[in-house]
């Protein structure tokens, strides 16, 4: 019998609108695991990898309709459609509850339904926020395992009062009978991904994949946690926390907002280049920053495990992500090798012949890709080689830098410093990438706005968000605050080539932060921010002309003016409520370009 009366009372509720054949609480024992994934090896709908190449590690298989985040079925429903903003879809409230009651009814019948008590954040953080999902997919009890503290210790904590955030979860009605896989699909409209902010509440329908199905992930940890943090003084964002040690054995700890496709993991798994420097992770997506009572920015990776892409993730470009996933992991999406192994493209040589993800016998050669562009690990973060101690710290970890940037090829310098705390916001707030060939978009070239990687998981207004960036300053002396820099991988040549290495070379950039946060590394003025003094920058054993090196560095003025115009356009998009000292810093910076 629970002993939390509104937990016990939801469940019931839950229970019987779904209609299951039972209920099982999780206790996120090593028995339990292994006892789920068995019964689903044994009914096909889980591969057992080669047990000598990738030991205890099986393979899972979606249905082609359900490989991906659905963001034109995710709703942010808060009461008032103006508090959504113009960034998110809105729904109202009751109306939404509605329709998805209506699907819920009776969605179980024939399944499981599991209960998963979990905590996003370390045991005993402040911050951290304890969730319960309910779920009829084995599937996602398995990676909210890997991904999240879940089970019988977190529900007596829920027994002894602790308030929780709700997750209704079903895969929904089947949208084909096949046998062979773990999860069935529900048709595109009628997918729900439905956050309610003011109740602190999530329901999730129709889909089984990442980010719709661990509610703990962007849902709890993104959507919800960012309403949270705006009212309680913190902020949840999507980034990573890297710890990086220099010869010495001093240690800083630098946050980073990117957008998908743009280094993230490979930054926080980073092998360095040059001598005697070390990084380490402390999570690669998501940190919940707050202050202490010393004005100082703190993390917590609210996360325990990586649900990483696959795709071009190698012993090359990223060996401590490939050390991570040897054993232990969950593969979703993947192709397989004939012994059964995982492949995916980038990883290595290719194969001649290939299992696809789609389950289908793949030659060398064939024009489709034998591995979803999306496919994914599931592991924990203890089997990371370079994992920080301070991982589990619920103190969090003291931030001494920023990180922002995006996939530019052209216009943004390799890294450029903050002027101050204002001017970083502002650094944050142009963030984007350039729309490639790759989407089917007619605005080929063009810059895709994503403030601190976050559009797609800010659970309110976008400018509101922006604003509570300001908030976060208040109380604290400016020598207290981090320091933001914009970094920009991707630069390009008239030719198409990137003009930087990348990968473990971008420790030189990590460096000169590192160094500036102790006062010791030299920076130039520029209209748009500090730079490196290139005689000060660490090139050794690189090999790259000193011209290439300056075109890394350069400030278009006319291109920058341009940005300018198209930011101000892009503010003027987002409505009255954005902040007037982002429009102070648009005029400054512009002032800066005309000097």
């Amino acid at each position: 019998m629970i002993k939390n009366e509104t937990l016990s009372n939801w469940i019931f509720d839950m229970a019987k609108l779904c209609q299951p054949k039972d209920i099982y609480w999780c206790n996120g024992s090593d028995i339990e695991y292994q006892t789920l994934i068995d019964q689903l090896v044994k009914e096909k709908k889980a591969v057992k990898l080669n047990t000598e190449k990738r030991p205890n590690s099986y393979a899972f298989f979606s249905d082609p309709s359900d490989v991906a985040r659905v963001e034109d079925r995710t709703f942010i429903a808060s009461i008032k459609e103006s508090d959504s903003g113009p960034t998110n879809n809105w729904y109202e409230p009751k109306a939404l509850k509605e329709k998805m009651t209506e699907l819920y009814s009776g969605s179980m019948v024939g399944r499981t339904m599991y209960v998963i008590p979990f905590i996003m954040g370390p045991v005993g953080a402040k911050i951290a926020q304890i969730g319960v999902q309910i779920t009829d997919s084995p599937y996602v009890v398995l990676n909210m395992r890997l991904m999240t503290r879940m089970g019988s210790k977190i529900l007596r904590m829920i027994e002894d009062g602790a308030p929780f955030v709700p997750c209704m979860h079903s895969v929904g009605y089947p949208l084909n009978n096949r046998p062979d896989i773990d999860w069935p699909s529900a048709p595109i409209e009628e997918k729900y991904i439905a956050h309610f902010p003011e109740e602190r509440l999530i329901w999730s329908y129709g889909s089984g994949y990442g980010g719709n199905a661990l509610l703990g992930k962007k849902c709890l940890a993104l959507r919800i946690a960012s309403k949270i943090a705006q009212a309680e003084h913190w902020m949840a964002e999507h980034m990573l926390i890297l710890k990086i040690t220099n010869p010495e054995g001093s240690s800083k700890f630098i946050l980073g907002a990117f957008p998908s496709a743009c280094g993230k993991t490979n930054l926080a798994m980073l092998v360095p280049t040059i001598p005697g420097w070390k990084v380490e992770t402390v999570g690669d997506d998501i940190a919940w920053i707050f202050k202490k009572k010393d004005g100082k920015f703190y993390a917590i990776n609210p996360e325990k495990g990586f649900f990483g892409v696959a795709k071009g993730t190698s012993y090359q470009t990223n060996p401590n992500a490939m050390k991570s996933i040897e054993k232990n992991t969950i593969f979703t999406n993947v192709a397989l090798t004939e012994d059964l192994d995982v492949w995916w493209e980038g990883m290595g040589e290719t194969p001649d012949k290939l299992i696809s993800w789609k389950k289908e016998v793949w030659h060398k050669g064939d024009t489709t890709p034998a591995a979803h562009p999306n496919s994914r690990f599931t592991v924990a973060i203890e089997q990371a080689p370079n994992l920080a101690k301070e991982y589990d710290d619920p103190e969090g970890v003291p931030i001494s830098a920023i990180l922002v940037g995006g996939r530019r090829a052209t216009t943004i310098p390799l890294v450029t410093e903050s002027y101050d705390y204002n001017h970083g916001i502002f650094m944050g707030s142009m963030m984007g990438s350039e729309i490639t060939a790759a989407a089917i978009s007619n605005d080929i070239g063009k810059v895709r706005r994503d403030p601190f990687a976050m559009l797609p998981f800010i659970g309110y207004h976008v400018a509101d968000y922006l604003s509570h960036w300001f908030t976060m300053k208040e109380g604290s002396k400016s020598a207290n605050l981090p320091k933001f820099y914009y970094v920009n991988w991707f630069k390009k040549d008239e030719k198409g080539n990137f003009m930087w290495p990348g990968y473990g070379d971008n420790s030189r950039v990590l460096k000169w932060i590192f160094e500036r946060a102790e006062g010791k590394a030299k920076g130039i003025e520029t209209p748009i921010g500090i730079m490196p003094d290139l005689n000060d920058f660490d090139t050794k054993g690189l090999s790259i002309e000193l011209d290439t090196l300056k075109r890394l560095f350069e400030v278009d003025r006319d291109a920058w003016k341009q940005e300018m115009i198209d930011l101000k356009a892009y503010y003027h998009s987002l409505g009255e409520k954005m902040p007037k000292a982002l429009y102070d810093e648009l005029e400054k910076q512009i002032a800066r370009l005309n000097a």
